[in-house]
């Protein structure tokens, strides 16, 4: 299999912007898509090979396409709705999906793919806007093994790590969805430790302080506690992500008979606080749904 030189990358958000920018930086030619056209002109001006809207007009050019949208729903609009692209990819193009799936949302897309002679690497990723601006993000991924010799240079043009969980699909999007137990478990705990904190009347910036240097600490909790210190709720990743990410894995387990006392608990966390006006802010805006208590408010 020969490497892959021309690229296409489906979301332009605050991941997919970053991923993007390190394959331009890394000699891809890369194109971008987003219906945010200001998303597109960003990345124009840095070096894309083409954007717009829908990779339909240049998918018989590219040789891989990364998916970097919100959730599965997205996923199939872009390959299989109505202005699908997989139709028109060429036979024996790679399709990698980043986004978070449930394992058997994932195996069904591969399934579609493979019907039309296109192959598939499932490959979620996390680090956040910041890594993945360095290209420094962790990629959780599966697939044929010569697949990822074939794309050997994408990930290490956005991966600081990539792990190769299995030849099988499926397996990178289960690894991530556990991931996410973790990721959405200590955000609602940081909530809660530092929405107790302010009832005690704890300065909160003290009990930062403590904790960051203490077994307590956690990298969410150095990561999102201080947005709250900060009243900065501008989302990076929102409620409302992991309204829906807990619910993958909440599924996911159900389908087990697997139960999840900490990460139901956390959903309904999350609930609560989209249930209240807050699913669009930053997932930490989730300490927001206790009562009683002052919050610093943004300058």
């Amino acid at each position: 299999m020969s490497a892959l030189s021309r690229i296409g990358l489906v979301g332009l958000g605050s991941m997919g912007m970053g991923m993007a920018q390190s394959l331009i930086r890394a000699g891809f030619d890369t194109y971008g898509f987003d219906l945010n056209t200001d998303a597109c002109a960003r990345l124009a001006e840095v070096g894309a090979a083409g954007t717009g809207p829908s990779a339909l007009p240049y998918a018989d050019r590219l040789d891989a396409l990364m998916l970097v949208v919100v959730n599965g729903a997205q996923v199939e609009a872009v390959l299989f709705g109505e202005q699908g692209v997989a139709q028109a990819l060429r036979p024996g193009s790679l399709v990698i999906v980043s986004s978070t799936m449930a394992a058997t949302q994932t195996q069904s897309i591969h399934r579609r793919l493979a019907a039309l002679g296109l192959e598939m690497i499932d490959a979620p990723i996390s680090g956040g806007a910041v890594k993945a601006a360095e290209g420094k993000l962790s990629v959780m991924a599966s697939g044929k093994p010569e697949l990822f010799e074939q794309a050997k240079g994408l990930f290490d043009a956005v991966a600081e790590r990539l792990y190769v969980i299995g030849p099988d699909i499926g397996q990178g999007s289960t690894v991530k969805t556990i991931h996410q137990l973790l990721a959405g478990v200590h955000i609602a705990a940081a909530a809660e430790a530092m929405a107790m904190a302010a009832k005690a009347e704890i300065p909160l910036e003290l009990m930062f302080e403590v904790v960051t240097h203490s077994a307590g600490n956690s990298w969410m909790f150095e990561n999102r506690v201080p947005h709250i210190l900060e009243g900065d709720y501008a989302p990076r990743s929102s409620v409302d992500i992991f309204v829906k990410d807990l619910g993958i894995v909440l599924d996911s387990a159900h389908q087990m008979k697997f139960p999840l006392p900490l990460a139901s608990a956390a959903h309904q966390m999350f609930l609560a606080a989209s249930n209240e006006g807050y699913g669009r802010e930053d997932d930490a805006a989730v300490v927001k749904t206790f009562k009683g208590i002052r919050l610093p408010e943004g300058k």
